[in-house]
């Protein structure tokens, strides 16, 4: 089971590292950092971690082709790849249409123009499975990075609506599906493979981890209120289509956001009420591994914990890489199990390895 970490970018640099060199001790496979518009900068914050850090694969999710350039998001991504030593996973996505707004930006053909995105990056990148027919009318003979490059660099596509994973699955070397509620993994995993089964391509060389929301505390309560501060922040922005999955719309967020964007976080999380915080996975070690149980019965093999992840994000993750994962990889004993004296090769009822 491999597991990573999505930290977003209002983070200050010395916390991020301090929870990245935690994670890489705690044998977290992957660290991604936000680039949310008017924060801190995610490739100066990614360059930090990769200069205090040996290990642990680092990622920015998501970068968008309309606030910084096709070829200059490749500039970057090569040489962050270079000084990590061939670690840097890239992310890239539509963008948020309202988040791009407050910089005056518009998102003509999102899906159109990501798929463009991809398809350039991976060229530029090192992959050389890109047809031609599915790279921009701007690209052409000059279009290569005028250095030697580490190696190729994993392009994923940050996304949730149904033609966007399909995208993914075609073009993309993985996928960062934000999953509301996160029993949604199986909804967004088939229409990723769609997309693998229309391009030939096998699953297997596909990294789809389980992108959820996570507050987790030894105080319940606080874990949740955490996760309610996230929600009244985000909560229009989360696609239409995954809210009505529980029966919620993006303008029923809007009364707590305009709080939350103003900086008023606790009235802003009063204001969420529970059938919103099933939207992401929120409690104690016991509600975590519960919930993330029903994940890996329904086939995920890599979950990714996002923000706020809890009260305090260095103890959630101490929690994570010592409670909650060793929880994931020890199956539960039930009632008609079955499991080999050994421990090996053996598998629970649920389907899980011993």
């Amino acid at each position: 089971m491999m597991w990573s970490l999505r930290l977003n970018n209002d983070l200050p640099a010395h916390d991020l590292l301090e929870i990245a060199l935690l994670a890489e001790e705690l044998g977290c496979d992957q660290l991604w950092v936000s680039n949310d518009l008017y924060l801190r900068s995610a490739p100066v914050l990614i360059s930090t971690l990769a200069a205090r850090t040996s290990r642990i694969r680092l990622g920015i999710a998501i970068m968008n082709p309309y606030s910084v350039h096709v070829a200059e998001l490749a500039m970057m991504a090569a040489t962050l790849a270079e000084v990590s030593g061939g670690r840097f996973l890239l992310g890239v996505g539509a963008g948020s249409e309202e988040f791009l707004g407050w910089a005056g930006l518009a998102r003509p053909q999102p899906l159109r123009n990501t798929a463009y995105a991809v398809a350039a990056l991976r060229r530029l990148l090192g992959h050389p499975d890109v047809l031609d027919t599915d790279l921009p009318p701007w690209f052409g003979d000059h279009s290569v990075l005028r250095f030697a490059q580490y190696g190729p660099v994993p392009v994923y596509v940050g996304g949730m609506a149904p033609k966007m994973l399909g995208m993914a699955g075609r073009l993309a070397d993985g996928a960062l599906p934000l999953l509301y509620p996160p029993e949604h993994f199986v909804t967004a995993r088939a229409q990723v493979y769609a997309g693998l089964q229309e391009a030939g391509r096998d699953p297997a060389e596909f990294d789809l981890p389980a992108c959820i929301w996570v507050s987790l505390s030894d105080n319940a309560s606080a874990g949740r209120a955490a996760l309610a501060e996230k929600l009244a922040y985000y909560g229009p922005s989360i696609s239409p289509y995954l809210l009505a999955e529980v029966g919620l719309r993006p303008e029923d967020f809007l009364p707590a956001a305009a709080l939350a964007q103003r900086g008023r976080g606790a009235e802003a999380a009063a204001l969420i009420e529970d059938r919103m915080l099933v939207l992401g996975i929120a409690g104690d070690q016991e509600d975590v591994v519960d919930r993330c149980r029903s994940l890996q019965a329904l086939g995920a093999e890599h979950l990714s914990f996002g923000p706020p992840l809890g009260p305090d994000p260095l103890e959630a993750v101490r929690i994570l890489g010592e409670a909650v994962m060793p929880a994931l990889e020890t199956p539960r004993v039930t009632e008609g199990s079955v499991a080999a004296e050994s421990g090996c090769g053996a598998t629970t009822t649920a389907g899980a390895k011993c």
